[in-house]
């Protein structure tokens, strides 16, 4: 028979089961982030990934798309991606969003434009696709169409897309390697996946393609008119030779004693980099400094006649002298941080003369960011200066001062007067 005092002991036996896995409960409730701390990680990897840059507009709504991407295929628009029920993702799962990122596929099995950097956005983890899903549906919805694009035939049919797909794409989340550090992985997934930097600074070919033996080799930007140079060959811009913290400076705040970013990789330090922790802007620098090789060797010189490169040098002197020297000195020097050096700066003597004359013709400004807030910028000379000029100039800095970078030609110059400042 059970007695009331027998009845007491079990209920406090049981009391005293129960209190310790009540115990253990709260203890993994506090251990498990809240939806608030998954969307902040979610915003934090949407700055990652740049996505403001391509689903934001100019004077449009945050991630209501539409933005106009010229291809030598035509015109893309990009989609609207706030939580929209009919025009945007608000009937997507996390699944459908994972799907998308890891295979480049919409929930519809729809096959998307390799535009979007599906690419390198495969590498993601699917913990961290949770997340930026979560803060995408929790920024306010906007009803906007999405554009059809304007792909000239047969660009616009989307099954050719499964023979590119074939040629270029390689389905698989990062997989860290093992006799590398922790630093260094982290660096090499935020380089190689998320922030998608081997769209610009891998080579693409005619077919819109790249090959995984040429990444961060470098090569022009198409329709933009831009080079993104080498991240791996110290003839162009490889990073093997510079400090740790030259490289960080220039990912966090668009200038550092090594040199200075315009142009596409500005919006990208704006619109993403800057964002960045500390850390994994370390992490990102390390990873880069690993795949830089060491000081290459001399480039060939100049292969123009010699009066013809003497008559060039004296009017592009001329030009420096009167333009120029008094921020990049008169040796080239620069000031550094915010008057880059032009001497020894492989980015001047690369095989691609572009960014300098573009440079001479549109000047610019490095981005503003939170450890650069006010740039100095450089002005513009193509409205003072001839075809003749600005050539001369840019061959003159390509070749004093012990650089040897080969000369370039008014017809260059003047091809690059059009180009889009963006």
């Amino acid at each position: 028979m059970w007695t009331r005092d027998t009845l007491t002991t079990l209920a406090l036996a049981v009391v005293a089961i129960l209190a310790p896995i009540g115990s253990v409960a709260q203890a993994q409730d506090k251990g498990k982030p809240s939806k608030a701390d998954i969307i902040a990680k979610g915003e934090y990897l949407a700055r990652a990934g740049d996505c403001i840059a391509c689903h934001t507009a100019p004077e449009g709504k945050l991630f209501a798309g539409g933005r106009a991407m010229p291809t030598p295929f035509g015109t893309l628009y990009t989609s609207n991606i706030t939580p929209d029920p009919d025009t945007g993702i608000g009937k997507w799962t996390a699944d459908d969003f994972h799907k998308m990122m890891h295979t480049g596929r919409s929930p519809d099995g729809g096959l998307l434009y390799p535009a979007m950097p599906f690419g390198s956005y495969t590498k993601v983890t699917r913990e961290d696709n949770d997340a930026i899903f979560a803060y995408l549906t929790s920024i306010p919805p906007v009803k906007q169409p999405n554009r059809p694009h304007d792909l000239r035939f047969p660009y616009n049919n989307r099954s050719l897309i499964l023979g590119w797909r074939t040629l270029f794409f390689r389905e698989g989340e990062f997989r860290p390697d093992a006799n590398q550090s922790a630093e260094w992985n982290r660096g090499a997934y935020l380089v190689e996946g998320l922030g998608h930097c081997g769209m610009c600074h891998t080579p693409i070919n005619a077919l819109g393609g790249s090959s995984e033996s040429e990444a961060f080799q470098g090569g022009l930007i198409p329709m933009q008119n831009w080079y993104a140079p080498s991240l791996t060959s110290n003839k162009e811009a490889g990073l093997g030779d510079w400090s740790l913290k030259d490289i960080a400076d220039l990912l966090r705040t668009g200038i550092s004693n090594r040199g200075t970013v315009y142009g596409p990789m500005a919006e990208v330090v704006y619109n993403s980099l800057q964002y960045l922790t500390d850390e994994d802007i370390r992490a990102m620098a390390v990873y880069l400094k690993s795949i830089g090789q060491g000081s290459p060797p001399e480039p060939p010189s100049s292969a123009v006649p010699t009066t013809e490169s003497s008559l060039l040098l004296s009017l592009g002197k001329t030009v420096y002298d009167n333009q120029c020297a008094s921020c990049h000195g008169a040796q080239g020097q620069g000031k550094p941080p915010h008057y880059p050096p032009l001497a020894g700066n492989q980015s001047i003597q690369m095989a691609s003369a572009v960014n300098p004359i573009r440079m001479v013709l549109n000047g610019g400004y490095p981005p503003g960011t939170f450890g650069n807030p006010l740039p100095h910028g450089m002005p513009p000379f193509a409205q003072s200066l001839s075809d003749n000029e600005v050539a001369a100039v840019v061959t003159y800095i390509r070749a004093a001062w012990g650089n040897r970078g080969t000369p370039v030609t008014a017809a260059q110059a003047n091809e690059l007067r059009s180009a889009p400042l963006n």
